[in-house]
């Protein structure tokens, strides 16, 4: 991906597979694109607004037509009982959509995810490397490869 435009492009062609109780995993470190692709994402999917890290909030929840998407950063998540008291665990249910930015932080308490992707710099541009967990999602990535 030379730019954040073809970043921003993988989020879009993410749409075709996007469907409740599924699950992204974004990893990559900072400035990698994270967001970006969520946004490509959440456009594709017809949110006509901004699109922001949740980064303080740690998820910002959308209502796209019947799906229930929420965007998590867990970035700044301090600890299990954050998590715990948050209630984080109901957000990830089979009628939403749910895609996380810093995984690793919250460790075993997530779902795995249907979609590993991992963002890289490369060069003057960035890398995706998306590894699937699940039938559904390799069903996904199929989709993905064949938008490409």
């Amino acid at each position: 991906m030379p730019d954040p435009a073809a970043t921003e492009a993988l989020g879009r062609a993410l749409a075709r597979g996007a469907a409740p109780g599924r699950i992204i995993h974004l990893r990559g470190e900072l400035g990698a694109g994270k967001t970006t692709v969520a946004r490509g994402l959440l456009h594709a999917l017809g949110h006509p607004g901004g699109v922001k890290s949740p980064s303080y909030t740690l998820v910002e929840p959308y209502e796209l037509s019947s799906l229930h998407f929420y965007h998590f950063d867990f970035y700044r998540l301090k600890n299990r009982s954050e998590w715990e008291q948050a209630g984080f665990r109901d957000y990830f249910n089979a009628h939403a959509m749910c895609v996380v930015e810093w995984p690793e932080r919250a460790g075993a308490l997530l779902t795995p995810p249907d979609l590993d992707i991992a963002l890289s710099f490369e060069g003057q541009g960035r890398r995706a490397r998306a590894d699937a967990h699940s039938e559904a999602g390799k069903a996904w990535l199929s989709l993905l490869r064949s938008s490409s």
